[in-house]
């Protein structure tokens, strides 16, 4: 069975240099598209818990100079 494949946000550029996740065997994977050896697995409700922060601003400090 082929793996599913990466999703990334509409709000990325058109080039390669985004974070891309998917959904395999129950866990959540991150990865940087132009680092896709480099894998990051997580459980969905990290996830989730992850994403409520960040959409609560709390990494905004992060991304300053951005």
């Amino acid at each position: 069975m082929p793996e599913p494949d990466w999703q990334k946000s509409s709000f990325s550029a058109a080039n390669n240099e985004c974070v891309e996740v998917r959904a395999v065997n129950g866990l959540v994977e991150l990865r940087e598209s132009d680092e896709g050896d480099i894998i990051v697995r997580t459980t969905p409700i990290k996830f989730a818990t992850f994403l409520q922060g960040a959409k609560a601003r709390e990494f905004d400090h992060l991304t300053a100079n951005a």
